[in-house]
């Protein structure tokens, strides 16, 4: 199974400095990744690293809790993509899912993905914070709300993806909706086994050693 052109090529860590940005943006080139993920401070350097590569620029807002207001959310992506992301991996608010405030969730994920209409947006819903009905939901929701993927994790919280979660997420979305599968998958059995269970896209800050076997 080819993965590497599946891959987010992810640092999203507090400490990662710029040559720590600038080693992932090599690893990125080298292996061709989909993209690199991470923090808007460093949106800029990745992109300038990675420019003419083929190798996009991802991302996030709202990260990793989600309880950021929404209009915080709305200009942490317009920033994100005027440095030079396409793609965006932004955040629920999981509380208000769990409020059941759905018109709230729909309308934060429809403001986001308006604000930035030509770029990627993926939907982190921290599965491991939700039921199955919730889950069900915050799926419901990103398809509505006109995203372009599901996300089932920030990697920051409990537990990160699993297969049963991604099998779940695929059931509720349909074939031709996006799944990013993301969250200690650390190696290349993991990968592929998401994969086989519906996750399109996969986010790993261990992806050479997950693509090396």
């Amino acid at each position: 199974m080819e993965l590497a052109g599946i891959i987010d090529h992810t640092n999203l860590q507090p400490d990662a400095a710029e040559n720590d940005i600038r080693q992932l943006c090599a690893e990125a080139r080298q292996r061709r990744f989909a993209s690199v993920c991470v923090n808007p401070c460093n949106v800029r350097l990745a992109a300038k690293e990675l420019e003419g590569s083929g190798v996009k620029v991802c991302s996030v807002c709202g990260f990793p809790l989600g309880a950021n207001a929404s209009e915080t959310k709305v200009f942490e992506a317009e920033k994100a993509f005027k440095d030079g992301a396409s793609e965006i991996d932004m955040v629920i608010n999981v509380g208000k899912l769990k409020d059941g405030n759905d018109e709230y969730v729909l309308n934060e994920i429809k403001a986001v993905t308006e604000a930035v209409p030509q770029a990627v947006v993926k939907v982190i819903i921290e599965t491991c914070l939700l039921t199955r009905e919730e889950k069900i939901r915050a799926c419901r929701l990103v398809k509505q709300a006109g995203a372009a993927y599901a996300k089932t994790s920030t990697g920051f919280s409990k537990s990160g993806a699993t297969a049963e979660d991604v099998r779940l997420m695929r059931e509720t979305l349909g074939e031709d909706f996006g799944i990013k599968a993301a969250g200690g998958i650390r190696s290349r059995s993991f990968a592929e086994e998401l994969v086989r269970a519906g996750a399109d896209r996969i986010g790993a800050s261990k992806s050479v050693e997950i693509c090396e076997g």
